[in-house]
């Protein structure tokens, strides 16, 4: 049958490569590494992982998510400890055009609404993207709720349901906003991507401190040069630093992607933007320019750190040997 030759020829074919690697390596025993082809993205002549096929708009999908669930969280902060009216509705603001912009990426990404929409089907708690999906309509909700209620509370309707409904809203909004900011380093954290996999408890603390320092900044832009935004500010900024000397000094093969090629050239400039860049204009100076800099200056390398991250697990996704570097250790 012609099935029959195809299978056999194909076997052919395997065999022969196996055995030149065997020949090459002089080791034998060990099929994993017997069928890996050096200098190759091959592993018997197909591809080991599939690389990520997300487009521009996730990069933007994990800042803008994260920055809005932060904002919510400082909404509901400021309204316990010190209730600031101007700052309140801003953040609430913030928060709720970032939900509504984070369906429209993931839609564009997937191609079709209906795709969206099949993943709130079922609800999958040992799945990250389903958790990030029911939380971003969650968030969309609790968000829409607060602001619905502060609006009316600012207008004079101060009744108990008003202020219950508030209430409600912004604290349901910075639960779901918290989950929100984290989740996403968990997202890619949580795949079989070697560089992802390897880094996946640095990356969550990472994105968060990304997602604090770009809500503050961008409520800096804003006007609010208060104390609470310059600690988070210079919060995130230490913590983006620390996190940049760590990753830095990480290397090993796995992490090849955060030290050659576009991929890294990309981390560097965005780790300098947002760590040392950040937290130098913050120390050196307390006036509004220097402020304005520093929000500025981190939010552009937090964006660029998504965009480098997804570059990163490109690099690796074809690098077969970190998958069985991966792999072997655990």
């Amino acid at each position: 049958m012609t099935s029959g030759k195809i299978t056999e020829e194909r076997l052919d074919e395997i065999r022969k490569a196996a055995a030149d690697v065997t020949t090459l390596s002089g080791q034998r025993g060990n099929p994993a590494t017997q069928g890996l082809i050096r200098g190759k993205d091959s592993y018997y002549g197909l591809p080991v992982l599939k690389p990520p096929v997300w487009t521009w708009e996730i990069p933007l999908y994990l800042f803008l998510g994260g920055i809005a669930g932060v904002s919510a969280c400082e909404a509901c902060v400021a309204q316990i400890f010190s209730p600031d009216p101007a700052l309140i509705r801003t953040a609430l603001w913030i928060a709720l055009v970032g939900a509504a912009i984070c369906p429209l990426l993931l839609t564009a990404d997937l191609g079709r609404p209906a795709r969206f929409l099949a993943m709130l089907r079922v609800a999958k708690i040992q799945s990250p993207m389903s958790v990030g999906v029911w939380t971003l309509v969650a968030f969309s909700g609790c968000v829409f709720v607060g602001l619905l209620g502060n609006e009316l509370f600012l207008r004079g309707y101060t009744g108990p349901l008003v202020v219950g409904v508030r209430l409600a809203g912004e604290l349901t909004g910075a639960l779901t906003g918290l989950v929100l900011a984290a989740y996403t380093g968990v997202l890619i954290g949580a795949t079989a991507n070697p560089v992802w996999s390897h880094n996946r408890r640095a990356l969550p603390p990472h994105f968060l401190a990304a997602a604090l320092g770009g809500a503050a900044g961008i409520l800096e832009l804003f006007g609010f040069f208060n104390r609470p935004t310059e600690i988070m500010g210079l919060v995130a900024a230490a913590v983006e630093t620390l996190l940049g000397v760590h990753f830095e000094f990480s290397r090993l093969p796995v992490n090849a992607p955060l030290h050659r090629g576009k991929s890294a050239l990309a981390f560097r400039i965005a780790g300098a933007l947002a760590g040392p860049g950040a937290l130098l204009l913050r120390l050196l100076s307390d006036s509004v320019a220097a402020r304005r800099a520093a929000a500025i200056c981190f939010l552009a390398g937090s964006l660029i750190s998504r965009y480098a991250w997804i570059w990163a697990g490109v690099a690796s996704a074809r690098d077969p040997e970190a998958l069985f570097q991966i792999q072997h250790k655990t």
